[in-house]
């Protein structure tokens, strides 16, 4: 920020052919540009939704999910309902970049974490993509409350997730300025946008 000013003061100083209403107007126009730099950085801050990165998922071996299960939690099925409850604890919490518990908000990973950890003392992933190495695919069958449901909304595969609650619905921190919420499946912009379902329970 300090060296883009001096750059603007020493085009004030330097640029003597415009005489002295010429040299009020270029500072003006110098950080009216900065302004611009500054305001586009803000917007893709915003846009950042989840916590996620950009390790690409390692590849399955044979066909099948992108996603090869590293360590993959198989967590006892009767736990499902307790994580259930445990999220729509934090419904309307509002959202937060990196956040990871109802006092300072929540990302979509971070929810994530947060339920899981209420049910399991076993050490959890993080971003989206490490829950998707943690979690096996959902194949064959429909999806089970308590399921993961993934999303690229973002560009990657694992941009986004959430967590299926039933009846055509799952609960997620969305973005900036967003709260914790239940959204339809079928919902426009999730619907084409969904990638996978995948389970962290045997």
């Amino acid at each position: 920020m300090g060296g883009f000013l001096r750059t603007c003061l020493s085009m004030k100083l330097q640029d003597r052919t415009f005489g002295e209403a010429g040299q009020r107007q270029a500072l003006p126009q110098c950080l009216e540009r900065r302004g611009a730099l500054l305001l586009a950085g803000s917007l893709l801050a915003l846009l950042a939704g989840c916590s996620t990165t950009r390790d690409k998922p390692r590849p399955a071996a044979q066909g099948g999910s992108s996603v090869r299960p590293l360590n993959a939690l198989s967590l006892d099925a009767e736990l499902r309902e307790s994580l259930l409850a445990r999220t729509m604890l934090v419904v309307n919490t509002p959202y937060t970049y990196g956040g990871n518990s109802p006092e300072g908000g929540f990302d979509c990973s971070g929810l994530i974490q947060w339920a899981v950890g209420g049910i399991t003392e076993t050490r959890l992933p993080r971003t989206t993509s490490q829950w998707a190495q943690a979690s096996n695919p959902v194949e064959g069958r429909d999806l089970m409350r308590g399921d993961f449901v993934f999303f690229n909304t973002l560009g990657g595969r694992y941009s986004h997730m959430g967590i299926f609650v039933g009846n055509g619905q799952f609960v997620h921190a969305p973005s900036s300025g967003g709260t914790v919420q239940r959204v339809r499946m079928d919902n426009v912009y999730f619907a084409k946008r969904f990638t996978e379902a995948r389970s962290i329970f045997a």
